[in-house]
């Protein structure tokens, strides 16, 4: 029963006045991520957005006319004569070949990463700390110059190839630059350290007394390592997985140092129509479709990863 008393009323009049204080504090303290969010997140993908549906500018720009060429460009080619429409594999080739060694690099890093954050969370808590360091240091190095770096090593005057002949295992160098297998070993090394550090998070917090239960009830290594020590490190592994994923699809240093230009992955695609070709609608269109891409692979990803813990649950 509500109190009709002009004390129950001003009672009621200053919750009203105290909860809308709190929601207008609540909004002061968000509108500055808002503002951020809005003014790099939201406006650029806008205009992205809105350049994907004009037309090219005959020096670069856009010219404000709407039209869908950017979208039509990516899956078929325009004849010149008869401005007729062929299927054209040329750019899901690309799309294909990114999503490839996005994934090779993520798999890749996983099975390096996964026994280095295991040695580091097994190691006394006061080495740990020396090991996380040593993680991080390349992250202390600009990204060009790591990148180069490993072209050095791997080019055919680089140290492996000379270590190789040295060792008389071959005899000419092994071409091993500019090919996907360079880019492949670069995009591992670029982000390595985002695997290990999300793993090694989630294996500080494993509990070493239930490996040695495991093993007392007579579980092999391969059990350990399946029922125990993975789902522990579940959590880790996504968002390692998740963090060597997107850069390793959109990386462009990597694959145009180490790749030459001659296997273009996405993002080098989408710098050239921006720079090179001068297309920029359809450079936003690939922007857009690499975005919708990700985030759909996120969804699946993460949707399947829920199933799978609550079914095992």
């Amino acid at each position: 029963m509500t109190d009709a008393t002009p004390s129950g009323a001003r009672l009621a009049e200053a919750r009203r006045q105290t909860g809308a204080a709190a929601r207008r504090r609540r909004w002061q303290l968000l509108s500055p991520a808002i503002v951020i969010i809005a003014a790099f997140g939201i406006f650029p993908l806008t205009i992205t957005l809105i350049y994907s549906f004009l037309s090219p500018g005959t020096y670069g720009g856009v010219t404000w006319k709407f039209s869908t060429d950017a979208y039509v460009q990516f899956l078929f080619d325009r004849d010149i004569f008869d401005d007729t429409l062929q299927f054209s594999t040329t750019y899901l080739s690309i799309f294909a070949r990114s999503i490839g060694l996005a994934l090779g690099a993520t798999v890749g890093a996983l099975l390096v990463g996964f026994p280095t954050a295991y040695f580091i969370a097994s190691k006394p808590p006061g080495q740990r700390n020396l090991w996380l360091f040593l993680i991080t240091l390349p992250f202390w190095v600009n990204l060009l110059i790591r990148t180069y770096a490993i072209l050095l090593i791997i080019r055919d005057e680089g140290i492996v190839n000379i270590g190789l002949m040295w060792t008389g295992l071959i005899d000419h160098p092994i071409g091993m630059l500019y090919t996907n297998y360079a880019v492949f070993a670069g995009l591992i090394y670029s982000y390595l350290p985002f695997m290990v550090l999300p793993l090694y998070a989630s294996l500080e917090k494993l509990d070493f007394r239930l490996i040695e239960a495991a093993y007392d009830l007579y579980a092999s290594r391969f059990q350990v390592l399946r029922h125990v020590i993975i789902p522990m490190a579940r959590p880790g592994i996504i968002a390692g997985c998740i963090l060597v994923f997107i850069p390793g699809l959109g990386a462009y240093i990597t694959p145009e140092l180490l790749g030459g230009g001659k296997e273009l992955m996405i993002g080098n695609l989408i710098a050239l129509q921006f720079s090179g070709s001068r297309n920029w609608p359809f450079g936003s269109a690939a922007a857009l479709i690499l975005m919708v891409v990700v985030m759909a692979s996120l969804i699946v990803y993460v949707r399947s990863t829920a199933k799978g813990s609550s079914s095992n649950g």
